[in-house]
């Protein structure tokens, strides 16, 4: 059994302890918060775990073996070292740092130590974008376009603006999905609130390929929109997470490019393009809950030495477009190169 303790106890917290406890091959030994409500909370419901305010507390106890962090982002960085220098493995929420530089320690202390460290990149794991990825490397044909949508109204922020908060998830999915790594952003935005971060942004990545990614983030929209378009050469993808049912509906359209060279014309070349007009289906998806596959993968991953599907380099990638869109969107709008995107696994 691995022994686990969940470190923050506020939005995000209850969801990690409800699934820990029901997580096979792991054993929930205590709760870390610094709110004695909080604290009081999960006696109530869970009470063979012990809880404590003092992290130090839970880096001592030998029955802890992994550290599961739920914390404020700017937390990451400092109680996940703390936890590698203890010999601990880490779980830690996304964005995994604050900027690439931490995100980069934090991955090479694990690897020096040999531990496993893994980042809450929870649509990983859903169906609907295992589905996407499944169909991404067979069945889309060549990538042209990933295009993303996720806009409501709030909750605003005030530490980090729009990109952190919401890009990070799309950011994290098309990491998984697409074949390429971007290797160019430009962000830009705006903030309608005085003195408080950006709440609307658009961010395009670009790649050596002609595949182009666009996200748009925004908390000021009137409505709760969750939706990704990818388009290929043979199939286009319509992900629509709010969708109850069919979150995947992929489409047999498209455009046929026909050739027609002129050797003694003014004209060299004409091309035709045709449009192709296909059925839609929606393929079958796991509904298993995401957080619940990913947790188990990550202890099952401490049981083996092996690496999870999400784990540090991942999460630096994400946290190196975070902080490249920050950058480009302070700039308004300049092309900020992330060529160094590519010597990361």
């Amino acid at each position: 059994m691995i022994g686990v303790a969940v470190v923050g106890y506020g939005y995000w917290g209850p969801n990690l302890v409800r699934n820990f406890w029901e997580t096979p091959g792991a054993r929930l030994i205590c709760v870390c918060d610094l709110r004695k409500d909080r604290l009081t909370a999960v006696q109530a419901r869970y009470p063979a775990v012990h809880i404590t305010d003092d992290f130090e507390e839970v880096l001592r106890d030998p029955r802890v073996d992994a550290v599961a962090i739920a914390t404020p982002a700017a937390a990451h960085f400092k109680l996940t070292m703390q936890a590698l220098l203890a010999g601990k493995h880490v779980f830690v929420e996304k964005p995994m740092a604050s900027t690439s530089d931490e995100a980069r320690r934090m991955v090479e202390e694990a690897a020096r130590r040999r531990l496993v460290l893994a980042v809450d990149h929870t649509f990983v794991h859903t169906g609907a974008v295992r589905k996407m990825r499944e169909l991404v490397q067979d069945g889309l044909g060549d990538v042209y376009y990933y295009d993303s949508v996720r806009v409501n109204l709030g909750l605003f922020q005030h530490d980090v603006s729009v990109i952190w908060d919401l890009a990070v998830h799309d950011l994290s999915i098309m990491d998984y999905v697409l074949p390429e790594r971007p290797v160019a952003v430009s962000a830009t935005g705006m903030s309608h609130v005085a003195g408080e971060p950006a709440n609307i942004a658009y961010l395009n990545l670009f790649f050596e390929s002609k595949l182009i990614a666009h996200i748009h983030v925004n908390w000021l929209a009137p409505v709760k929109v969750r939706r990704t378009l990818i388009g290929g050469s043979s199939k286009m993808i319509l992900y629509d997470d709010l969708e109850p049912s069919e979150k995947i509906k992929v489409y047999d359209k498209g455009i046929t490019l026909n050739g027609n060279p002129q050797k003694n014309g003014e004209k060299v070349y004409q091309m035709l393009v045709g449009y192709r007009t296909g059925d839609m289906y929606a393929p079958h998806l796991d509904l298993g809950e995401a957080l619940s596959i990913e947790l188990r993968q990550f202890v099952e991953c401490i049981e083996r030495n092996e690496q999870p599907v999400a784990d540090g380099n991942a999460g630096l990638r994400v946290v190196r477009i975070l902080e490249a869109a920050t950058q480009s969107l302070a700039e308004r709008g300049r092309l900020v190169e992330l060529e160094h995107m590519r010597r990361i696994a």
